[in-house]
C-alpha cells in the first residue's frame, strides 16, 4: 500500500508522512516546497518537486509509485492573507485540488483523504462545533477549503471516489525535533520566536467574553492529527465507511491566557504577555466536538498543554541552532 501525500514537506505533511512510516505504508510525497522544506521528507522517501497544478506530472508520479490512495494537505493555509490574496488562494486550494482529482482519475486512484479546515465555520454561534454546524466561512481560504469538500464530493457523485474530509482547528506541536511549525501567523511560533529573541509576546484583547476575557481556541497535537490521517487512509483502504467530514478538536479548548502560562512555565522564561487589543471579527470562543473522529478515526488528545508547548519549544530551539 502506497500513499502520495501532497505537501508532504510541510510542517503537518511531514508528521503524516512519519506516521506513515510509523505504520508501515510507504509514502510518497509531492511538494513544490512554497512553504515546505526539503529537509522535512527523510531518506527513503520519494520525493518529486512539483505542484499539483500541473496534473500530468501528478498522475506520472502516481503511476510510477503505484499510489493507491491520496493524502491531499497541499495548498494555501494563510487564512488572513487569503483576504488580500483571494486569486493565490482559489488557484493552490480550488484549482489545485481540481487539478488532483482530474490526476487521480488518470491514474484510476479512487482514495483520498482531504486536508479541511475549521476556516470552513466561520463565527459558530454554538458552545462546541459539530459536523452539523452550518459553514459560512469569512475568508478566501476557508472558501476554499469548502469549495475543495464540494468537488470532491461531487467526484464521489459522478466517479465513485472513496473519500473523507477532516476539518482541523489550531495544530500545533511537534511529534520530532527535526520537524516544527514555520508559519509566520500561528500563535506557538510568533511566541517562541519572540521568547527566544528576548522580546516580550502579546495578547490580543483581554475583553472576550471567557472565563479570563481572552479567546478561547481548540489547539491539537500535530502528531495526534497525523494519526488520524493514517486511521483514515488505513480505513478507506479496508473498505470502510466514512462520514464525509470530521471534525478533529479537543471538546474544551484553550484561552491564550493559558496557552502564556504554559510557555512561562515551560520556557522557564517568567514575563508578563503585552496586552493589545482585539483584533477586528475575532470570535469568543470556537471549540470543536471530536466524537465522530474518536469513533471512526482513533483520535484522541495524547498530549497535555505543556507536552504540546515543550515539543513545539525544542523543535523550536533545534531550528534556531541549526541557524534556521
Amino acid at each position: 500500500m502506497t500513499w502520495l501525500v501532497t505537501g508532504g514537506a510541510g510542517y503537518i505533511g511531514s508528521h503524516v508522512v512519519a506516521a506513515l512510516r510509523a505504520a508501515s505504508i510507504q509514502p510518497v510525497v509531492i511538494d513544490s516546497l512554497s512553504s515546505g522544506h526539503r529537509e522535512f521528507v527523510p531518506d527513503g522517501v520519494p520525493f518529486v518537486h512539483g505542484s499539483i497544478l500541473d496534473a500530468d506530472l501528478v498522475a506520472r508520479t502516481m503511476l510510477d509509485h503505484g499510489v493507491t490512495g491520496v493524502i491531499h494537505l497541499a495548498g494555501f493555509k494563510y487564512a488572513g492573507v487569503s483576504v488580500q490574496e483571494p486569486l493565490l488562494t482559489y488557484e493552490q486550494n480550488v484549482t489545485g485540488t481540481a487539478e488532483l482529482l482530474k490526476a487521480m482519475e488518470l491514474a484510476e486512484v479512487d482514495k483520498l483523504v482531504f486536508s479541511s479546515s475549521a476556516a470552513t465555520y466561520g463565527t459558530p454561534t454554538g458552545a462546541v462545533v459539530t459536523e452539523e454546524t452550518p459553514t459560512l466561512p469569512e475568508s478566501p481560504y476557508g472558501e476554499s477549503k469548502l469549495i475543495g469538500e464540494w468537488l470532491i464530493r461531487d467526484q464521489d457523485r459522478a466517479r465513485g471516489l472513496k473519500h473523507t474530509s477532516l476539518r482541523y482547528f489550531n495544530v500545533v506541536g511537534s511529534g520530532s525535533p527535526e520537524l516544527y511549525d514555520t508559519s509566520p501567523h500561528n500563535l506557538f511560533p510568533i511566541v517562541l520566536r519572540a521568547l527566544t529573541a528576548g522580546q516580550t509576546p502579546r495578547i490580543n484583547g483581554i475583553d472576550y467574553n471567557t472565563d479570563d476575557g481572552t479567546c478561547v481556541r481548540d489547539y491539537v497535537h500535530v502528531a495526534d492529527l497525523a494519526t488520524s490521517h493514517v486511521a483514515a487512509a488505513r480505513a478507506l483502504a479496508a473498505g470502510r465507511p466514512l462520514e464525509r467530514v470530521y471534525n478533529l478538536g479537543s471538546g474544551d479548548g484553550l484561552s491564550v491566557r493559558q496557552i502564556m502560562t504554559a510557555m512561562a512555565t515551560v520556557t522557564g522564561i517568567d514575563f508578563e504577555p503585552e496586552i493589545g487589543p482585539r483584533r477586528a471579527g475575532d470570535p469568543d470562543r470556537i471549540v470543536a466536538d471530536g466524537t465522530l473522529a474518536a469513533r471512526d478515526l482513533d483520535w484522541k488528545m495524547r498530549h497535555s498543554v505543556e507536552d504540546m508547548v515543550a515539543s513545539a519549544y525544542e523543535a523550536q530551539q533545534r531550528a534556531s541552532l541549526a541557524g534556521r
